[in-house]
């Protein structure tokens, strides 16, 4: 028996109580189709027997889930976490040994695949249901068919029992899965509700234009919790003509997204064409938004942005910027910041050996409070990394002001040290997107035998030109953080999330650095 100081509340019960609330009104649009929260109950709980009586899924098993954005695939969570099950969704574009190394890691019992993946399916051995028709394993939809839609009551869980294996983005190596638990997320959830999207509730409309299986779908437990609806747009890619056309169908109020997206989405025709009054929160994580993105957002969406700061292990849970401290203006005070701590969460900038700096000094952010995760899944070496003296390290340096404003430099990884002195990329990328032609970015740390390593800026312009960079950025910064390459490509790499990643940017760099030495 669970000590009633341990005890949580089961996360599935945040569906059962907006069903009981709100039957009738729409839980999730996909394309043409509706669900009700009456409907999407009885589903999960459908699913939640099928799982249990078919698979012998119970408290603890891990059910592992490859697939994009639908219904199915969200019913899946609920369905798990109604059991005590722990749900491990994967990047749904990462390649098959990408799902066979979490099968590995994770030892599911159970894959639910979506049809468009059968490489996938065949590197598990498991057994597999799948999303649609498919053959490699039973229609998930025609199995449910089969088994009792009635109210399932909830496991009994601790606040320490695991809910979701969070697989982190692998900038370094592979990615590790972050072992979030009920009472985690319980606290999680509360907090997002209070710092990002305040007020929310059955009125309001949320729409998806990212990953279910990471930020996004934390992001989508909020609306369950609230009771408002789920928009999922219907086509297969990113088409930023269908999200402006979807706010405007539905009068959606808030989105969760990287700052890649709003970029891409504020820049695009259709901004202009379809109204979106009805957005109030425009929430941006992932990686710091570049101020000229910041601006040019702001001015044709208004004053609707709000920036967290937030790594996966803390559940996006560390800073928050609202929407009331963001301005467009020149000179704004906190240009650059990422806000102030969560509800409920503590931050100190602290040197190597973890003791606290004061205002204005740089060392790495770490973190503790309730939105801690529990540790990396069977990785033992990656926790002791990872925790110093109850601290979570978040390999992010920065500093925070007088107020208690934070401002992050970037991670340890990316600065690089020349001739002794230690350079910080971000600040040298922010000023490169304030020159009109420069879209996008990226500097990082080569190895050269004078210097030690030398800046590398790898750019991206309007019109695939090659303005004079080194000239016009001479003046605004110091001689010494100036860039010594100057490349230009059509696009920069990024993750299955949407970020550019140094790791992914420096292998393509050396790629095209090997191929010009054999041409050479």
């Amino acid at each position: 028996m669970t000590p009633a100081s341990l005890r949580t509340m089961n996360l599935g019960h945040l569906l059962d109580q907006t069903a009981r609330r709100l039957p009738d009104l729409p839980a999730m649009i996909w394309g043409g189709r509706r669900w009700t929260w009456a409907q999407m109950r009885g589903r999960v709980d459908a699913m939640a027997r099928l799982l249990a009586q078919d698979y012998g899924i119970g408290k603890g098993d891990r059910v592992l889930v490859q697939s994009p954005n639908n219904n199915q695939m969200w019913e899946s969570l609920w369905a798990c976490l109604k059991l005590g099950a722990i749900w491990v969704p994967a990047n749904f574009r990462g390649a098959p040994d990408d799902l066979r190394w979490m099968v590995e890691l994770a030892q599911p019992k159970l894959l639910i695949c979506e049809a468009g993946f059968p490489d996938h399916a065949a590197a598990c051995d498991l057994p597999t249901l799948a999303i649609g028709q498919a053959g490699f394993g039973p229609d998930l939809d025609a199995a449910l068919a089969g088994h009792d839609d009635a109210p399932l009551r909830a496991a009994d869980v601790a606040r320490d029992d695991p809910a979701w294996l969070f697989f982190t983005s692998g900038s370094t190596g592979k990615p590790k899965a972050a072992v979030l638990t009920h009472g985690q997320m319980g606290f999680v959830i509360a907090n997002h509700l209070a710092d990002l999207i305040p007020g929310t509730s059955e009125a309001d409309a949320s729409l998806v234009v990212a990953p279910l299986s990471h930020g996004a779908g934390i992001h989508q437990m909020l609306q369950v919790a609230r009771g408002a609806v789920t928009i999922l747009p219907g086509g297969p890619g990113f088409d930023p003509a269908e999200i402006w056309r979807l706010v405007a169908a539905h009068r959606v109020s808030n989105m969760f997204t990287v700052p890649t997206i709003v970029k891409l989405l504020t820049e695009h025709p259709a901004v202009d064409a379809h109204d979106h009054s009805s957005l109030r929160h425009v929430i941006y994580a992932g990686a710091p938004m570049y101020r000229a993105d910041q601006i040019r957002a702001l001015q044709k969406l208004g004053p609707v942005l709000v920036q967290y700061f937030g790594l996966g292990e803390v559940t996006g849970c560390i800073t928050v910027l609202p929407a009331r401290l963001h301005e467009a203006g020149e000179g704004w005070a906190l240009e650059g910041s990422c806000g102030f701590p969560r509800l409920g969460i503590q931050i100190e900038i602290q040197d190597d050996d973890g003791n606290p700096l004061p205002p204005g000094e740089t060392g790495e952010l770490c973190v503790t409070g309730g939105a801690v995760f529990a540790g990396y899944w069977r990785n033992p070496e990656a926790n002791a990394k990872s925790f110093r003296d109850g601290w979570f390290r978040t390999g992010d340096l920065g500093h925070m002001d007088a107020r208690g404003f934070f401002y992050l430099t970037g991670r340890e990884s990316d600065m690089f040290i020349s001739g002794g002195s230690n350079i910080h990329p971000r600040e040298i990328e922010e000023k490169l997107l304030l020159h009109p032609d420069v879209v996008e970015c990226a500097v990082l740390g080569m190895p050269d035998p004078t210097w030690g390593e030398v800046g590398v800026a790898i750019c991206v312009t309007r019109d695939g030109s090659a303005p004079d960079l080194a000239t016009w950025l001479g003046p605004k910064i110091a001689r010494y953080k100036l860039p010594r390459r100057f490349l230009f490509w059509e696009a920069l790499p990024k993750s299955g999330y949407g970020k550019i990643t140094k790791k992914l940017v420096r292998e393509e760099l050396l790629r095209r650095d090997a191929l010009a030495g054999a041409d050479g």
